[in-house]
């Protein structure tokens, strides 16, 4: 079969500018409440669990809807996908925002952005392969990462300043219509894929999601990459969470551990910005993955145990740095490995992992904090694991698929 010529098209800078704006507002959709924690329960009149359960459903949402999810992206294409994504994130973003006040009508658009969430997430290397050379698809997915991480970042820095100026009410009445707006963008602007593809180097018959599937299980690199995801990111999710509980019995302000988290995703937006262009660069994804693993280790003590602030924020920063940096460096390996299985499906496999461990963290550290609402035994838990996940790292090896990329016979050692 023969294919056309490769040519790079400078829109899909665009493409990938609508995709990383439907990721910012669901992102801030998640956390939103994670740096008002203590307020929002009071103002809701329910217990901080009940606020944490806000961010858990997406947790909890995900584990239904993840493999669906990527079944839809992969079998009829990015533009359905991402767009029935959009148009949830529209609808239950308004909603949001025009029922504030009740705490049952945010817990149901909750439930709806939730839904939302997998048909954004799962597609980033989807997008990336669909309209990005092989030699800048790590790049494509760190700065759709990045763009999840602004949506974090947002709503760590900004929903605690709108909360104290116009109350939670007027805070979600805000991302309602950046909701709304986004989704809009999407629709007149988002194209399937470019004319001629962007590559040829993987124009292979590409598996059906079942047999992707069981292509993926088959594969011990893969098997491995899972635990690693398993790991890192139910940490990151159970921290993001908790912010403000790791931190408030230490004497922190909800203000300061707002900023904290701020710090770790602007840690996270640099490393994305960093790691995965120098990824693509030198044509390795395991060497970068062994670095970010064992930097999260000094990242997790200095958030458990930091009491000064400057070295609680450098901790981090840290953090977010080498953690977030390591997902889309991750998720491209991942697609690697486990070509010709569909992107989207790698990617869903990977999160969900991640998602299902994400949510037994969070509860676990709500349930087995100290008599003082003290998280730090827990923390020093995600230390012990993250310390695993960085021996673990070091079994890894590079994929066939991008040392074919690089003229490497892939069977070569």
């Amino acid at each position: 079969m023969e294919y056309a010529r490769p040519v790079v098209y400078r829109y899909r800078w665009a493409i990938l500018s609508v995709f990383a704006l439907l990721n910012i507002v669901i992102e801030m959709h998640w956390v939103a409440l994670a740096p008002v924690t203590s307020e929002a329960a009071a103002y809701y009149r329910v217990t901080p669990m009940s606020i944490g359960f806000l961010s858990m459903l997406f947790m909890l949402v995900y584990i239904v809807v993840s493999m669906p999810a990527s079944y839809i992206i992969d079998t009829y294409g990015i533009r359905t996908g991402i767009g029935a994504g959009a148009a949830l994130i529209g609808a239950f973003g308004l909603l949001k925002g025009l029922y504030a006040f009740n705490y049952t009508m945010v817990l149901l658009s909750q439930v709806g952005l939730a839904v939302a969430q997998p048909f954004i997430l799962n597609a980033y290397t989807r997008v990336a392969a669909n309209w990005f050379p092989m030699e800048e698809r790590a790049t494509a997915t760190g700065l759709a990462a990045l763009s999840q991480y602004l949506g974090i970042i947002v709503a760590m820095a900004v929903t605690p300043v709108l909360v104290h100026a116009y109350s939670i009410d007027g805070m979600f009445r805000t991302y309602g219509v950046a909701s709304l707006g986004a989704a809009v963008l999407f629709f007149l602007l988002f194209r399937e894929h470019p004319p001629t593809p962007p590559s040829l180097v993987d124009e292979k018959e590409r598996f059906a999601v079942g047999a992707g599937l069981r292509h993926i299980f088959r594969q011990k690199q893969m098997r491995l990459l899972l635990v690693l995801f398993l790991i890192g990111i139910g940490i990151f999710n159970a921290v993001t969470t908790w912010i403000e509980q790791i931190l408030g019995p230490r004497g922190f302000s909800a203000e300061q551990a707002g900023i904290a988290g701020a710090a770790m995703i602007l840690g996270g937006i640099i490393g994305a910005c960093i790691l995965p262009p120098l990824s693509d660069r030198v044509r390795k994804r395991v060497p970068f993955l062994v670095l970010a693993t064992s930097f999260t280790i000094p990242g997790l003590a200095g958030l458990a145990f930091a009491n000064n602030y400057a070295l609680l924020l450098g901790s981090s920063f840290v953090l977010g740095f080498f953690t977030m940096s390591a997902g889309p460096i991750g998720f491209q390996y991942g697609a690697e490995l486990s070509y010709p299985a569909p992107e989207s499906t790698s990617q869903g496999v990977l999160l969900l992992a991640g998602q299902i461990s994400g949510a037994a963290f969070i509860y676990g550290m709500y349930a087995f904090r100290s008599d003082g609402g003290s998280m730090t035994p827990f923390m020093v838990l995600f230390i012990a694991l993250a310390v695993g996940n960085a021996l673990l790292c070091t079994r890894l090896t590079e994929s066939k698929l991008i040392r074919r990329s690089e003229g490497v016979d892939p069977d070569s050692t």
